[in-house]
């Protein structure tokens, strides 16, 4: 199983302005002390080498997308945010390249507008031949979709579309198989709700996506039912856009959590990997960065039987569960 993240933003897609490029430029030159590179790669091995990776890379600002690739079967997405463009562009290279087959499954967590505002360019939705299945625990899952290419908002209205759609709402205690992967989901703490699915793959591994769920720090005793649902997960992907800090003062419910609570809850669960996840956009590379060491730091003197691998999740990186 590969988890391929295609964008890890929340709320809104978030561009590097000029000054924050030109500022990781200077901090490199800086660090290069004056030595030459014979040619690019040689350069591209010191960034990796020698700079931390909010110095030399970025997060990204694409907002909620993510892959679970088992190799056979479906096309399976975690939400359509702003990274699901480049996603279907790679997919449909998959397709001619590889011979994947053009079917597409779709998981929703909910349907703010940051979750789905990719659709309307996923260009596999536009060629014949495609089959589209979004699955929602939302009933009205079709109505956010239309709705967001009606007239007033988009100029290409959803009927154009040309692959086949279908809409399936799912419910919460059931399992539900995708070709080799089977799907569970429950219901979390968010505006409208929101749903979290647990992925299996045929050989046992499990991939949790949970992002827009509050969990907050004073009740913790309510989440025995979260815990049960990433128990002895191989990978976490978790909200954890905010501090501790914002998440129990001036954030307090709006339907996120934080990074301290994130392993609060998988250590508690037996889990293996936790990838912070839903990034808050107003967060530069720096405090993304500075939040990542913060949370392994707070992991390592928290650790229990069970050591947690956190990892902190950017657009185009891809984990192998």
């Amino acid at each position: 199983m590969l988890v391929r993240f295609w964008g890890t933003r929340g709320s809104l897609p978030v561009a590097a302005k000029a000054n924050a490029v030109r500022n990781k430029i200077a901090a490199a030159l800086v660090a290069a002390s004056g030595r030459t590179f014979a040619d690019e790669g040689a350069a591209r091995e010191f960034l990796e080498s020698e700079l931390d990776f909010a110095a030399a890379h970025t997060y990204g600002g694409a907002t909620s997308c993510v892959e679970v690739d088992v190799g056979q079967g479906p096309f399976i997405v975690c939400d359509m945010g702003s990274g699901l463009r480049e996603l279907g562009l790679d997919s449909l290279r998959r397709c001619t390249q590889e011979g994947h087959a053009r079917e597409w499954h779709f998981f929703l967590s909910h349907l703010h507008w940051d979750h789905i505002m990719g659709f309307p360019f996923f260009v596999p939705a536009f060629v014949p031949g495609s089959k589209i299945v979004i699955h929602s625990g939302h009933a009205d899952a079709e109505e956010a979709l239309r709705r967001q290419q009606e007239e007033i908002s988009f100029p290409v209205p959803f009927d154009y579309l040309r692959a086949e759609i279908e809409f399936r709402t799912l419910e919460p205690g059931r399992e539900y198989e995708i070709g080799a992967v089977t799907v569970s989901l429950i219901e979390q703490h968010h505006s409208h709700s929101s749903y979290g699915f647990r992925f299996r793959d045929a050989a046992g591994k499990v991939a949790i996506y949970s992002t827009d769920s509050e969990h907050k720090i004073d009740r913790m005793e309510g989440e025995a039912d979260v815990v049960a649902f990433f128990a002895d997960a191989d990978l976490v992907v978790c909200d954890t856009m905010y501090s501790l800090a914002d998440s129990v003062s001036m954030k307090e419910d709006w339907g996120h959590s934080s990074n301290i609570v994130a392993v609060d809850l998988c250590h508690e669960a037996r889990a293996r990997r936790l990838a912070l996840f839903h990034h808050e956009p107003t967060y530069s590379d720096a405090d993304i960065a500075r939040m990542h060491h913060e949370t392994i730091r707070y992991e390592e003197l928290t650790r229990g039987a069970v050591a947690l691998e956190v990892l902190c999740a950017y657009d185009g990186l891809c984990v192998e569960v």
